[in-house]
């Protein structure tokens, strides 16, 4: 678990993970949050299925870097949005990220704190150099979080824009 002045950045193991999934709130119960009106996309659906759940229970791989961490707003005590790595960093110690608000809490800043605050945990793994994100050319939103946190476009294609950060 890290924080931030206003956030909770929880992991969530694989138990808690079939949970999200179920979106019935019995997550939120375990963790003893007020409700959520999250919606899981259905890209999001097909990577806890596909990629996050398999990784989470395979215990050659480090965690931490494979599954999905739930942002619960400390004050409000509620999940408020979600924050991935896209698995662990590769060979050349390049971890790409992934993100999401749940629409009620955009605007607020708390995913470009929450970012900021992934930024510095990555920066403490050894493992880690570059940290990459891609968001698409008109979500503004996304990209400025990006902004924010010093990552620089470095490509654009099918609709697409790559950014990324150098950490060492």
């Amino acid at each position: 678990m890290l924080e931030t002045d206003r956030l909770i950045l929880q992991p969530l193991n694989h138990n808690q993970l079939l949970k999200y999934i179920k979106n019935d709130n019995s997550l939120e119960e375990e963790l003893n949050l007020k409700p959520s009106n999250k919606v899981i996309s259905s890209s999001l659906k097909e990577a806890l299925s596909q990629t996050i759940l398999p990784n989470v229970i395979d215990e050659n791989k480090n965690y931490l870097f494979n599954t999905l961490w739930t942002l619960i707003s400390k004050a409000d005590n509620i999940m408020i949005g979600d924050f991935c790595f896209v698995g662990e960093p590769d060979a050349n110690g390049e971890l790409e990220i992934g993100y999401g608000t749940y629409e009620e809490f955009r605007g607020k800043g708390y995913m470009t704190e929450a970012v900021a605050r992934m930024i510095k945990w990555a920066k403490e793994q050894p493992a880690v150099n570059t940290i990459s994100a891609s968001t698409e050319v008109d979500n503004v939103a996304s990209y400025s979080i990006l902004e924010k946190n010093s990552f620089v476009k470095v490509a654009e294609g099918e609709g697409m824009f790559t950014w990324k950060l150098q950490l060492r």
